[in-house]
């Protein structure tokens, strides 16, 4: 496979213009019109608030122009007061008055300008909890999963995991579309915006610490850089590939992938067996649907089933995984079921349903 030199030298340009950060699933939020309403709302009601207050006390109060405080010199008060514009034309002269300015109109002055400056304020405060947010994250961070490539055999694989149990905090989208990442966080996707070929974005996703990784992306150098990449991060996870050429399968798995998909084959035996048998078809089809109808699933051999045949068990089996050798289930060598072995079977789908991991790494061709 070759990498055409325009191709790269585009794809120099696009890194420059790529910011690499990373985004938490996003948090629901008021819209500004609203909430610049709400604060709005607040500062009139201290403002009548504290005009009624100081009303109530006139008699308190000295007005330099005729000696009295009527409602209108109230709300003038008021306002000049908690704006701290304060003129002086207004001052309170019992101790009663004193005492309410020291006590009740002073932190409603307070509160009064913490409302007005509000939003610088939130600003700040959003910025020291998404970076608490986002220390949290990577701490907590294990075991997890990385999505690189949110398209649309990305966000199908994704949603096929996440159906058998995986939670969505457990996944981390990479792509270079920082609109795609937004899709992802708005789905509940913690997600990268950078080129994944470049390691320092996938340490970014915590690849390292990554339990599997699914590489989805549209063109197939890019998956077999991407699979190089993550593979010296980390020699332990289990990593899927997708290409879309089957000749370029076999670089690919030499690249690091353990198990890579030929989607355009993939989608062409499907459309010829439908052809064949339309009924066929739609059984496969609903198969890898995981969540619906059937499902096939993948589970340890029970206590209860050892030393069984393969027939012998409630679950319609398939195959049987023992060590790194998936068996038909008529094969002869597949004999008796150990406790070691794993079953691929055919089961119902329910709510519960779910594929019990396989943390094996799986044998390179």
């Amino acid at each position: 496979m070759k990498l055409p030199g325009h191709d790269a030298i585009a794809r120099q340009a696009d890194e420059r213009l790529v910011t690499h950060r990373v985004a938490l699933p996003r948090r629901t939020v008021e819209r500004p019109i609203r909430q610049v309403t709400k604060r709005v709302a607040m500062a009139l009601l201290l403002l009548v608030g504290t005009a009624f207050i100081v009303y109530l006390d006139r008699d308190g109060y000295n007005d330099n122009s005729d000696g009295s405080v009527d409602l209108l010199d109230a709300f003038y008060y008021a306002t000049v007061t908690l704006s701290t514009t304060g003129y002086g034309d207004i001052t309170p002269v019992s101790d009663a008055a004193r005492f309410t300015n020291i006590f009740v109109i002073t932190p409603l002055r307070v509160l009064f300008l913490i409302i007005l400056v509000g939003t610088t304020l939130e600003v700040l405060t959003e910025r020291t909890r998404e970076e608490w947010r986002l220390n949290r994250w990577r701490t907590a961070l294990r075991e997890h999963t990385v999505v690189i490539g949110f398209g649309t055999k990305g966000r199908s694989a994704i949603q096929t995991v996440c159906a058998t149990g995986l939670k969505k905090e457990q996944v981390v989208v990479v792509d270079p579309s920082s609109k795609v990442i937004d899709a992802a966080t708005a789905d509940g996707y913690a997600g990268v915006v950078g080129d994944a070929t470049r390691s320092d974005v996938l340490l970014r996703a915590e690849l390292q610490k990554a339990r599997q990784i699914i590489i989805a992306t549209q063109r197939d150098d890019t998956a077999v850089l991407v699979a190089l990449t993550a593979r010296q991060l980390n020699r332990g996870a289990k990593i899927v590939a997708a290409v879309r050429e089957e000749e370029n399968a076999p670089l690919l798995r030499q690249s690091g992938a353990d198990v890579v998909i030929t989607s355009a084959s993939a989608a062409g035996r499907l459309l010829g067996l439908s052809v064949l048998s339309p009924s066929a078809g739609m059984v496969l089809e609903d198969l890898i649907q995981q969540g619906s109808g059937l499902d096939i699933v993948e589970r340890p051999v029970v206590k209860a089933e050892v030393g069984l045949g393969p027939r012998e068990v409630d679950d319609l089996v398939v195959s049987v995984v023992r060590g790194h050798r998936v068996l038909g289930y008529d094969e002869p060598a597949v004999g008796k079921l150990q406790l070691t072995d794993r079953l691929i079977t055919i089961v119902r789908a329910t709510p519960h349903t779910q594929i019990a991991p396989d943390t094996r790494r799986l044998p390179k061709d």
